[in-house]
């Protein structure tokens, strides 16, 4: 079975401890994260170490948390945004009258709060079924998407379901004044999967590529440009030609960004206004726009099942290496 068919589960106390003698009695144990006790002396060399990273990153972290999913408002009204920049990987999709909404994926870090949270759509399902069961949280769904969305090997995280890992802002009008505290998210969800191994690769660029210092990607009612910093080493973000940073003044930036042309076409669900919403293909294969470094590469992706892998290859169909650090992966029509 897969990793990422992995799931959290808490031992006993005792069963810990029983676990920790047998360890150390074979000189294999080693501290977790979050243990501040020192590790006992390695009985191998440390070159033979395994470097603990983060598959959606690239970056040092335990690959063994737990994945947790937030949609996120996009309008106007809701920027600046709260803990975006701590998201391991921040998805764009197209929703209503051609605005756009985030889907932003958490493993590496949590931070205090996160949002403004907003409802979930049909595209959210087939998307995050790669992560294994990811929790998700959103503020609500449409009466008729919700079946869908129990059927769905996710971990559905609305308020109703976890009360306690949502508060109102005062900064802003609703609706766009929702935020999640993660921590008490995971707290109320049971049977949430690992971080697992999603397609992504991290490395060296590939030896082609155009020096590229901006990229935009518009939507019919929407518009994000990004461009290259070589002093931060990382494409700042902006969204409807306005710097985009959260509400403590950081700079919205990714390492790698990935333009994903797909088909997008209406779905069977209409919003409170009677628009239709789109509903984003992520399962199939195309073309896409990689910026990493300042260059621009050409790339295509393929993801054979919904449950299966997003795979990025070179023109020359070798794996794509992404740069280290925040990816934003950006679902627009081909």
């Amino acid at each position: 079975m897969k990793t990422r068919r992995r799931q959290r589960h808490r031992r006993s106390g005792s069963a810990v401890a029983a676990l920790t003698a047998a360890s150390l009695a074979l000189g294999l144990f080693g501290c977790s994260d979050g243990d501040d006790r020192p590790e006992p002396t390695p009985t191998r060399p440390p070159t033979s170490a395994q470097p603990r990273t983060s598959y959606f990153t690239g970056l040092p972290a335990d690959p063994g948390r737990p994945v947790l999913a937030v949609k996120i408002d996009n309008v106007r009204p809701a920027r600046p945004h709260t803990g975006l920049d701590a998201a391991d990987l921040v998805y764009v999709e197209q929703v209503e009258s051609g605005l756009s909404r985030i889907l932003a994926v958490y493993s590496s870090r949590l931070p205090p709060q996160v949002g403004p949270v907003r409802s979930a759509r049909e595209s959210d399902l087939e998307l995050l079924r790669q992560f294994g069961r990811p929790a998700l949280a959103y503020s609500g769904a449409q009466s008729r998407l919700g079946p869908l969305i129990d059927a769905a090997p996710v971990v559905a995280l609305p308020p109703g379901k976890a009360p306690g890992a949502y508060i109102r802002g005062s900064d802003r009008p609703a609706p766009h004044n929702l935020y999640l505290r993660p921590g008490k998210a995971l707290d109320a969800a049971r049977g949430v999967s690992d971080a697992s191994d999603i397609g992504l690769r991290f490395g060296p660029a590939p030896r082609d590529g155009r020096p590229t210092a901006e990229q935009t990607v518009r939507y019919p009612a929407a518009r994000y440009a990004f461009t290259w910093s070589a002093a931060e080493k990382r494409w700042l973000v902006a969204m409807d030609g306005t710097a985009a940073r959260t509400t403590d003044g950081k700079r919205l930036g990714a390492a790698t960004v990935v333009v994903q042309y797909t088909d997008v076409r209406p779905s069977a669900f209409r919003d409170r206004g009677g628009s239709v919403s789109p509903y984003t293909e992520t399962v199939g294969k195309g073309t896409a726009l990689v910026l990493r470094d300042g260059r621009a590469f050409d790339a295509r992706w393929e993801r054979r099942t919904a449950g299966g892998d997003t795979v990025f290859t070179t023109a020359a169909g070798e794996r794509f290496n992404f740069a280290r650090g925040q990816v934003w992966v950006v679902l627009t029509e081909r």
